[in-house]
């Protein structure tokens, strides 16, 4: 399997690269545990320059870099240098942030000293997917190399460009042999890369059924894994919410990298007081947004990642409206060259049909009308995700205490779900667990190693 990487937007094949063989990726894993024998060892300030070196060549190179992502995945250019910049933000957070997040913790105990301390584990394989090509990977990599660790990184197969990008900017910056590395490797080596006695713990972000195969292989070894998995988060609008903000975070939270993330607004749950006028201005809206080239800042819809994807999308969206699903606006495939969806609203879904409890991931809104604020809340929870979620509402206190009782890893007060370097990002159910991100990022791959000591 060659890693292939497709323009969405023209379908045309811009460049292809060559699988390692077995051998070579077993010389890349011995490479990058012999580096873990060094950097280890090295100070937090060494390990900080090399990670505010990339940071600052994220920035220098930004015109490059987002131009590669949005040629290789179709996000439109503006959101391709928010997540350089975004990436370069993290960066910048672990290197300035690390040496306090790891500092020895002082354990409370009578009559003896005891410390815990955070220790690197060794070598790491990351398994990334295509949407946030950049991101993804260095909310990984930033933490993890900063903690001592070194790693190694399995990207999307449709993203090769992004991927050697990562790769040759971390050499560019003075990071030594193995301490980062690209493995263009097929899926088949994946098992045995995990099995590597010398592989320490693995992370994927992708499909909760590529998760549960990774943590299944990762735990047949005894060996750590952090997953960050799909979502449907829900998006709850009670009676009393400003409507004109909470359709701009509609469409907003909806519409982000054309629907194409995990923590995307997807499950819009309006309270019946107030949902014809929410339905009414949300297909109004949505109908305003122009598909086109994602290089073209005018474009507001990008094409999705693939021809692949969008084949998948409608898809799914065909059997939803054959079992009875009411379409709103969109519902198909535009006439035009390119991975497109248009914009599309469901209403009328019920828990029967097929994409009642599945992750949507485009530019398609599934809209529940409840009776009041305790059905919304049952529904946001009937779902075997539970990434994200938003809840609208102008009590504070009331929206507290419903983003309390909804079932996910994160939720927001009147903006969707979204990401910043401070915040810790995951979720529970068949979102995964563990934590990326904030303080708690950087503790998911380290020894916690207790240091007890009784005095004289």
């Amino acid at each position: 399997m060659s890693y292939v990487s497709i323009n969405p937007l023209t379908n045309e094949t811009l460049k292809e690269y060559d699988p390692l063989t077995r051998g070579q990726t077993v010389e890349a894993i011995e490479q990058a545990d012999e580096a873990f024998d060094c950097w280890r060892h090295t100070s937090f300030d060494e390990r900080k320059n090399l990670m505010l070196r990339y940071a600052a060549g994220l920035r220098e190179r930004i015109d490059e870099y987002s131009r590669l992502i949005t040629l290789e995945m179709g996000k439109r250019i503006s959101e391709s240098r928010e997540e350089i910049n975004f990436c370069a933000e993290i960066a910048e957070f672990y290197a300035n942030g690390a040496e306090k997040f790891l500092a020895d913790q002082p354990m409370e105990v009578d009559d003896a000293d005891a410390y815990v301390q955070y220790a690197p584990i060794g070598v790491l394989l990351g398994i990334m997917p295509w949407n946030f090509p950049f991101y993804q990977v260095t909310r990984f990599a930033a933490p993890n190399i900063m903690a001592g660790n070194t790693v190694l990184v399995k990207h999307a197969s449709n993203v090769p460009q992004c991927a050697q990008a990562i790769h040759d900017l971390f050499r560019d910056c003075g990071a030594p042999e193995g301490v980062f590395t690209n493995l263009f490797i097929p899926k088949e080596f994946i098992k045995s890369v995990i099995e590597d006695d010398r592989i320490q713990g693995v992370s994927l972000t992708g499909s909760d059924k590529a998760g549960a195969i990774v943590a299944g292989e990762a735990g047949q070894k005894l060996k750590r894994s952090v997953l960050e998995l799909g979502g449907n988060d829900p998006f709850i609008v009670l009676e009393d919410a400003d409507m004109e903000h909470v359709i701009k975070m509609a469409v907003q939270g909806r519409m982000t990298n054309t629907g194409q993330s995990c923590a995307a607004s997807k499950r819009f749950i309006i309270v019946q007081k107030v949902a014809d006028e929410f339905l009414s201005a949300f297909k109004e809206e949505m109908s305003k947004l122009k598909l086109g080239d994602p290089l073209d800042p005018e474009t507001d819809v990008a094409p999705l990642s693939t021809e692949e994807a969008a084949v998948n999308l409608d898809e799914m969206v065909q059997k939803t409206i054959n079992a009875g699903a009411t379409v709103v606006l969109g519902g198909g495939r535009p006439d035009r060259e390119g991975a497109f969806y248009n914009p599309t609203i469901l209403t009328d879904i019920t828990r029967d049909m097929p994409t009642y409890d599945q992750e949507l991931f485009g530019p398609v809104a599934s809209v529940y009308v409840v009776k009041d604020e305790k059905e919304a809340i049952q529904v946001a929870n009937d779902s075997s995700y539970g990434l994200g979620g938003s809840v609208y509402t102008k009590d504070i206190d009331r929206a507290r205490h419903v983003a309390e009782q909804v079932d996910t890893g994160m939720m927001f007060i009147n903006q969707p779900t979204n990401s910043q370097a401070e915040l810790p990002f995951g979720g529970t159910k068949h979102s995964g667990y563990g934590r990326e991100l904030s303080h708690l990022g950087i503790l998911e791959f380290v020894n916690k190693k207790l240091i007890h000591a009784m005095k004289s």
